[in-house]
């Protein structure tokens, strides 16, 4: 009997960095533009699977194929110019498809999260639920593994579903296409902040365009350069900056899933260190710090890594954090990673993205400012000055105008601390179907944030949320300091404390802090206790309420951010439950 040939599989080849094609940044009408101009390049989508091993390699000309005969299929099925098109946003190659094919349909795609380890099913399927009522799709599209989430959460709004796999088996008949004009309406982007009243961010053609072509200037996007990602295609950052960005500045991308990179972080590292291209890759801060937590216990890291070619390590999504990112430095240092390397930026899904983004080489930029200035109160002299390290986040990209404005309105002169407001091509055009909260932010073509700051010499400072602000006793304390403070003591992590206001017996208002408790001694449970009240009586001049609740009970944005909000409100309802303390 003859030996059976040994066939090897084929290696996959990534997309190349560079191609013969000019290239255009994002100065297309329209995003179907944008996407056949890609097409027309070598360069595309690469996807790997949880160890950082590609799988499949998705080149723009295929996403553009695949898109069209998506965008046959919705049409054939009854969907319609404006139409809204709900979907499951999963990273792989269907969701790609299936929003740009919606686009090309005319369709509003609205990307909607996956499930997270926050919540459980139930508060899965009622934050689906919401977002459905509030942008009314035709159909919702899911991947087959959450068919029966998916389908409860659809069946409350009487929204028709189907699963990917059928949607794509269903034949594709080339037929007409709406044309788009640059003001028509692109998409639908979900903040992550709220599920009890969300907020459908309506983007046009021309503001995702001028925002994609913003920020690839600021980023000083170039030859070899390459994108490596496993943020959330359903977060502003990564469906914007990492997902619609690369087609329309045609930049090869990497894609790891955003589970896969919280089960395996390092993996993400391991990416960025085979990439054969300058790296552009982005995180909020928690991604560095759990990098860094990660390493601390090994070594060798620079037999097992090389981060020599990350050119730019974007922060942004939340508050940056100085002391995080040089732990990061420490621990990768050894890898080639560069301080410089870091790039702060602020941005928000109503103004479709970037708003400011650090010149790349300047690197984590922060300077120390009195707490009694970040709370508007006058400095207490009977006690010694503290300060917080406020981080540079840059200037504003292309075409932006950003102001900082006082209670009047007024803008204020550099090193003042006021609101946030921002004008110019890529605000949003509205909040889907609510007048008054789009009225209530956009003024004279100026968005009001929500977010303090102050400016200096054109570079943007964020001091925080001023929705988030505890004001006691007609002093203001920003909730990260109280947190960021509790964090010093041994054993937290960043996300583990949650500080907003409560109502005391009395009627007053007091500082309320939860915190994730691994502690099972009573004894230890109570020193602990009391380490806390006396660390945040440090901060705020006053007692506090301090509970210790059991590990993830902290609720969190669709994003992975601690929703303080919904922390606040959880508690108040009784949904979390503070361990009971030894008399």
């Amino acid at each position: 009997m003859a030996e059976l040939e040994t066939i090897a599989e084929p290696t996959l080849v990534p997309t190349p960095n560079d191609c013969p094609l000019p290239r255009r940044y994002a100065d297309f009408a329209t995003f179907g533009e944008a996407l056949e101009y890609a097409a027309r390049s070598e360069k595309g989508l690469n996807f790997h699977d949880p160890r950082g091993r590609l799988i499949r390699v998705y080149p723009f000309a295929e996403l553009l194929e695949d898109a069209l005969m998506a965008a046959w299929r919705l049409a054939a099925a009854g969907i319609e110019k404006g139409d809204r098109v709900a979907l499951i946003a999963e990273t792989n190659p269907e969701f790609a498809a299936l929003f740009c094919g919606a686009v090309l349909a005319g369709a509003w795609p609205v990307p909607l999260p996956l499930p997270t380890s926050f919540g459980g099913k139930e508060g899965y399927i009622d934050q689906i639920a919401v977002q459905l009522a509030s942008s009314d799709p035709k159909i919702l599209y899911y991947p087959a593994e959450i068919a029966a989430m998916a389908e409860a959460a659809a069946a409350r709004e009487g929204v028709p579903t189907q699963a990917w796999q059928d949607f794509y088996a269903a034949p594709a008949e080339p037929g007409p296409l709406p044309a788009a004009a640059p003001d028509d309406i692109c998409y639908l982007q979900y903040s992550s902040g709220s599920t009890r009243f969300p907020h459908g961010v309506a983007v046009t053609h021309r503001a995702l365009l001028n925002n994609l072509a913003g920020h690839a200037h600021a980023m000083k996007m170039g030859p070899g350069d390459r994108g490596v990602s496993w943020l959330p295609l359903y977060h502003d950052m990564g469906l914007v900056g990492c997902f619609l960005s690369p087609i329309a500045n045609q930049l090869s991308a990497d894609y790891l899933k955003t589970e896969d990179f919280a089960r395996r972080p390092l993996a993400w590292l391991d990416l960025i260190s085979r990439n054969q291209g300058t790296t552009l890759s982005y995180s909020p801060t928690f991604g560095y710090d759990i990098c860094a937590r990660r390493i601390s216990s090994q070594s060798h890291v620079a037999e097992r890594f090389d981060l020599s070619r990350w050119r730019l390590a974007g922060n942004g999504a939340d508050m940056i954090r100085p002391d995080v990112m040089q732990n990061f430095v420490n621990a990768f240092a050894d890898a080639g990673f560069k301080a410089q390397a870091f790039t702060p930026s602020y941005g928000l899904a109503e103004a479709t993205l970037a708003v400011t983004v650090m010149p790349p080489g300047e690197g984590i930029r922060v300077e120390l400012v009195e707490e009694e200035r970040l709370s508007g109160r006058p400095r207490d002299l009977s006690r010694p000055a503290r300060y917080r390290a406020i981080v540079n986040c840059g200037k504003p990209v292309l075409d932006m105008k950003v102001e900082i404005r006082g209670e009047d309105g007024h803008a204020l002169p550099d090193h003042h601390i006021g609101k946030v407001w921002c004008s110019g091509p890529s605000v949003m055009h509205s909040y889907f179907r609510d007048a008054q909260a789009t009225e209530a932010c956009l003024i004279d073509g100026w968005l009001d944030t929500g977010d303090m700051g102050y400016m200096l010499d054109g570079y943007l400072f964020i001091v925080g949320r001023a929705k988030d602000m505890i004001i006691i006793n007609g002093k203001n304390h920003w909730p990260q300091d109280i947190e960021w403070a509790v964090e010093q003591l041994p054993g937290f992590h960043q996300g583990d404390i949650a500080a907003f206001a409560v109502e005391a017996a009395n009627g007053e208002e007091v500082p309320a802090v939860l915190v994730h408790c691994r502690i099972s001694d009573p004894v230890e449970r109570v020193k602990l206790h009391e380490q806390i009240r006396d660390k945040v009586r440090s901060i705020t001049g006053m007692n506090c309420v301090v509970e210790l609740v059991p590990p993830k009970s902290l609720p969190r944005t669709s994003s992975g951010k601690l929703s303080r909000a919904k922390a606040k409100m959880l508690y108040l309802e009784g949904e979390i439950e503070p361990y009971l303390l030894a008399a």
